[in-house]
C-alpha cells in the first residue's frame, strides 16, 4: 500500500493555503470552493486542506530542519520546539548507518501542530 491522502483542518481556506504553498515552496495543484478544499503534491501523496475538517499531525521532511525553523520564525511561524536530536541511528535503520533523526514543531496558520525533520549524517 501507499499513502495516497492526508487531510489538515482549515478554519480559512485562504490564509491556509498560504501558509502552506510558503511552507511546501509550491502552489496547491488544485482548490474547490465550494466546499472548501484546496490540493497540494507531495511526491505523490496529495495533501488535502479542508475547512473544517479535524487538524492531522503532519511530518514533513526538510533538506535542514535548523535552519528552516530559523526561516519560518523570521516569517512569523509560531515555533513550538526547536530543532533537537530525537534519537541516533547507529545501525541505519531508517537511512544510512550512523545519521542521526531531527525533529521540530511549529504552528500553522490555523493552529495545527506540524513536525519538521531531518536526518543528519553521521559527524
Amino acid at each position: 500500500m501507499i499513502l495516497h491522502q492526508v487531510a489538515q483542518g482549515a478554519e480559512d481556506l485562504d490564509r491556509a493555503s498560504a501558509f502552506y504553498a510558503d511552507l511546501l515552496g509550491q502552489e496547491p495543484v488544485a482548490r474547490y470552493d465550494p466546499p472548501g478544499l484546496v490540493f497540494f503534491d507531495l511526491a505523490g501523496t496529495r495533501l488535502m486542506i479542508e475547512v473544517g475538517s479535524p487538524g492531522s499531525l503532519l511530518y514533513l521532511r526538510v533538506d535542514d530542519v535548523r535552519t528552516r525553523v530559523e526561516a519560518l520564525r523570521a516569517a512569523g511561524v509560531t515555533v513550538e520546539e526547536e530543532a533537537h536530536e530525537i534519537f541516533p541511528d547507529p545501525t541505519g535503520t531508517f537511512g544510512p548507518p550512523g545519521g542521526s533523526e531531527w525533529l521540530a514543531f511549529i504552528r500553522d496558520s490555523e493552529g495545527n501542530l506540524v513536525g519538521l525533520m531531518t536526518r543528519y549524517p553521521e559527524g
